[in-house]
């Protein structure tokens, strides 16, 4: 089933960019939820007894700011703990250049730039520990066959095995068995229902079984059993699917399984500490959706839950420590969001998670190692791309 939509994201056309803030840029101080004081007690062998009160806060707040400001880029937690910056772009310039955040320290670096200028790519951590980096778009370039990867040891990026189609509004996942599935996208002029394997161990992409659909701007979650789920997308330029299917590595065949309730594209997908799939928001007929639906893999079936407080497409979605689920930002169709909310799994409920500091669209999000979520980059409602970040500490965590 497909629906028709108009999207009215921004093109690259469209956008102006920041000026970046220089290395001395202030952080403001933590916008905050204030919660119930705690009294810590410590005893020392001479029996003296300390306590301090302190209050444990949830919100917002800035950190240093990129050194490009940067769209449709990818962010990745590497093994080490840093955050690693690929691509994206500003109003004048696609970005091969690449840069590291160290949430030790709150600063970025400037590290060695990939081969080509990529945006809207795919990038995924191996179980290695190396980045492969696939397809996206460049300079106004068709889409790109082109992979490569980041070494973190070496810190240098090398050319690896070219996919076999062109592809940029692709999904890339990385197997159980250290292999990457990519599944469709778009380029010259056609959106793929093909998908390929790429093992790390050859570097070398081989075809697997198509998809029954072609699909792109759709999500892809690995499961707990192993299998591969994808979801929605679009059949056709601004087209909404509701058709969902199944991959399996072992066999590498598709079956389908049940439909979504709604079409959608751009949407996000996050799996649950329960091994379901939590989906929300995108495009639809409508415009931008505030609905979200979780896919039960024990029975093969969808479920609406809550819906959002905000409708919105082009968002990120993190799943946290505590097994909620953190939306921010995207396109609300009126206008780009600040707003941020979280999913109770438990309730199945939607409440409001404070204010980003910028309104953003086409940003990117990491959950760190310390519990806190990075994000990074976007546009906001100016179509002004920034370089700025800031930080969202849950009210669950400590430190």
């Amino acid at each position: 089933m497909v629906l028709n939509v108009v999207d009215f994201a921004p093109t690259k056309s469209e956008t102006t960019t920041a000026t970046p803030s220089s290395p001395s840029t202030t952080i403001p101080p933590l916008a905050t939820s204030t919660l119930p004081q705690t009294t810590i007690t410590a005893t020392s062998a001479a029996t003296e007894k300390i306590t301090t009160t302190g209050i444990r806060q949830s919100g917002w707040s800035n950190t240093r700011s990129m050194n490009n400001a940067r769209v449709q880029h990818r962010s990745s937690l590497l093994t080490n703990g840093k955050v690693l910056i690929t691509g994206g772009y500003d109003n004048d310039d696609d970005f091969s250049g690449t840069e590291l955040y160290d949430p030790l320290i709150g600063t970025w670096t400037t590290i060695a730039n990939m081969n080509i200028p990529r945006y809207s790519h795919t990038a995924s951590v191996l179980t290695n520990g190396k980045l492969l980096v696939t397809g996206g778009e460049y300079s106004g370039q068709d889409p790109s066959d082109s992979t490569e990867l980041y070494d973190p040891l070496a810190q240098n990026w090398t050319t690896t095995g070219k996919m076999n189609y062109v592809r940029n509004g692709h999904s890339a996942s990385v197997l159980p068995n250290g292999n990457v599935l990519v599944t469709g996208g778009y380029g010259d002029g056609d959106i793929f229902k093909t998908a390929e394997l790429y093992n790390p161990l050859t570097q070398i992409w081989t075809s697997t079984g198509n998809m029954n659909q072609a699909r792109a701007y759709h999500t892809a979650s690995v499961l707990a059993n192993g299998n591969v789920l994808v979801n929605g997308g679009e059949e056709e330029i601004y087209t909404a699917l509701d058709i969902a299917e199944l991959y399996n590595p072992l066999t590498e065949i598709w079956t389908t399984t049940s439909n979504l309730n709604n079409g959608r594209y751009k949407h996000s997908a996050c799996l649950l500490t329960d091994g379901k799939v939590l989906v929300t928001g995108g495009y639809a007929s409508s415009g931008a959706l505030n609905s979200s639906e979780l896919y039960d893999p024990s029975t093969g079936t969808w479920t609406t839950t809550g819906s959002m407080n905000n409708a919105r497409a082009e968002h990120t979605s993190t799943l946290l420590a505590d097994g909620k689920v953190l939306v921010t930002g995207g396109n609300a169709m009126h206008g780009f969001l600040n707003s941020t909310e979280l999913y109770d799994p438990s309730t199945g409920t939607w409440t409001t998670a404070g204010i980003m500091n910028k309104t953003r669209v086409w940003h990117a999000a990491s959950l760190l190692a310390n519990g806190k979520v990075l994000v990074t980059g976007g546009e906001d409602f100016s179509y002004i791309i920034t370089n700025t970040a800031e930080l969202y500490q849950s009210s669950f965590q400590t430190n």
